[in-house]
């Protein structure tokens, strides 16, 4: 299999370790795989009876073709050993006619988990395979949990740093706690006055920068990304999509080829592109419903056909979500209109802050895409209900999918099986939780947990119960346009 810039006309083909190395394309685009592998309804029988690490071993190497199938069980294996991710770790809570797929059950209890415990197994082997003597400088703009996750799986991994920005004030009081007590010898955290799209921004300015990359060079660094525009953290994401469909026929809520819906809460696009790969591949998909907080640009977009990040910013209870510049919708352009067509969106985007695809081609990712969004209020009423209802609690990210869905049934009046992608533990937002169920008013993230845990007797994961405790090792704060600066200096130390 190899793999193609969404903007390289002349598509150029790289091989899967060369594109999870490098993790952006020279000129800007995200690589793509030159064309999907097909997934049957045997293939899928089979990984029935299949563990969620046989599944991702047979997934992942209909992408990873210059990975053996034993490098690739090794990785599956270390990443999803039962000390991480528990007995299985991405299980299902089957409520109604909804699937909750349970994406947090891992070290930092976020969805990032799923696939940021395999990636730094293959860069480093991608490393290797493509030969060289510079180590890996991760570079990462978080909007909460891409962060923590990125830097626990990369913790005092050989040959590659890690250096995380985050927008100060724009994650929640655990998500900040996690990363600033990080641990690890090859790991940096700063903030930055801005929100997250500043970050990212800033940050693909210094990827696409010819004279950092010549320093990076000096130092004996080459510049990769371990967010969802790099590929080797896209495709371990589409596993999960066919373990809960394979799930699903296990259990008998399904009858083999029969479609499901897949709901997803959405910010920078790529968890629900993962959905759509899957799909494309030939898992039995219908609708994709993607979720937006209060910043609905991409709600926006599926019922327009246009994309305008010229509004204003909301911080919103969903943080995570907090997004006006989704880099993955690039690859599903790609998908849908090619290379030099997404090039120019591109352009337009960079150099105005909009682009329109036209209605042809709107409605044509109608007959895939749905889209809704939730204010603060509906995702507050989202939380209640579902413990109410189901005594099910979720966490703020998953209550816009679950509301989402809700209006999107009673708009269509379509009642088939839905998964709802269920990303991050309700304890890492207990706050914002606590005030949605009317308990534990005051605020403080520690005492909100603690209450939490008082209503509903819900098992506190261990790795948050101990984290007020911790010392916080990472304090600096920087201006946006200090990113490059904070850079060099992390190069130099």
């Amino acid at each position: 299999m190899n793999y193609i810039s969404t903007r390289d006309a002349q598509g150029i083909p790289r091989t899967a370790s060369y594109v999870i190395r490098e993790g952006i394309a020279p000129d800007g685009g995200l690589y793509v795989p030159s064309s999907l592998p097909a997934l049957d309804g045997e293939t899928l029988q089979k990984l029935c009876t299949d563990d969620y690490c046989s599944r991702a071993v047979r997934i992942l190497g209909m992408f990873l073709s210059d990975f053996t199938q034993t490098e690739l069980a090794a990785c599956a294996e270390a990443a999803y050993a039962p000390e991480r991710f528990g007995p299985d770790p991405a299980p299902l809570s089957l409520l109604g006619q909804d699937a909750f797929l349970e994406l947090w059950h891992g070290p930092t209890c976020a969805f990032k988990d799923m696939a940021l415990q395999i990636m730094p197994k293959l860069l480093s082997l991608s490393i290797e395979k493509q030969g060289g003597g510079k180590d890996a400088l991760i570079l990462i703009a978080t909007s909460g949990d891409t962060g923590k996750a990125a830097l626990e799986g990369y913790r005092d991994v050989e040959r590659v740093r890690i250096l995380v920005f985050y927008p100060t004030g724009g994650v929640s009081r655990i998500q900040q706690k996690q990363m600033a007590t990080q641990a690890g010898n090859n790991v940096g955290v700063i903030a930055i006055r801005g929100n997250f799209d500043d970050a990212q921004t800033a940050v693909k300015r210094v990827f696409g920068s010819p004279e950092m990359a010549a320093e990076a060079d000096r130092h004996g660094f080459f510049f990769s990304s371990a967010n969802s525009i790099n590929w080797g953290r896209l495709a371990p994401q589409i596993v999960y999509y066919v373990s809960a469909y394979c799930d699903l026929l296990h259990a008998g809520r399904i009858q083999p080829g029969e479609p499901v819906n897949i709901c997803v809460p959405t910010g920078n696009f790529g968890n629900i592109l993962a959905a759509y790969i899957a799909k494309r591949m030939g898992l039995p998909v219908d609708k994709l419903i993607c979720a937006s907080n209060r910043n609905h640009i991409l709600t926006d977009f599926f019922e327009t056909g246009v994309y305008d990040r010229n509004r204003a910013f909301y911080t919103t209870i969903s943080p995570s979500m907090d997004i006006l510049i989704s880099s993955n919708l690039e690859r599903l352009l790609y998908f849908a209109a090619g290379p030099e067509t997404t090039k120019g969106w591109m352009a337009l985007l960079a150099e105005t802050g909009r682009f329109a695809i036209g209605e042809t081609l709107r409605r044509t990712l109608a007959a895939d895409f749905t889209a809704c969004y939730l204010d603060e209020d509906e995702t507050r009423a989202t939380i209640r209900s579902l413990y109410r209802e189901y005594g099910y609690l979720c966490d703020p990210h998953t209550a816009v999918a679950a509301g989402a869905l809700r209006k999107y049934r009673q708009a269509s009046g379509d009642g088939r099986v839905t998964v709802v992608a269920s990303t991050a533990s309700p304890y890492k937002f207990a706050p914002a939780v606590c005030e949605a169920l009317g308990i534990g008013q005051d605020g403080d993230a520690y005492a909100c947990i603690d209450a939490l845990k008082n209503e509903t007797g819900l098992p506190v994961p261990p790795q948050l119960a101990g984290l007020q405790g911790l010392p916080d090792r990472f304090t600096k704060v920087i201006e946006r346009e200090e990113i490059a600066d904070a850079v060099r200096a992390f190069m130099s130390e």
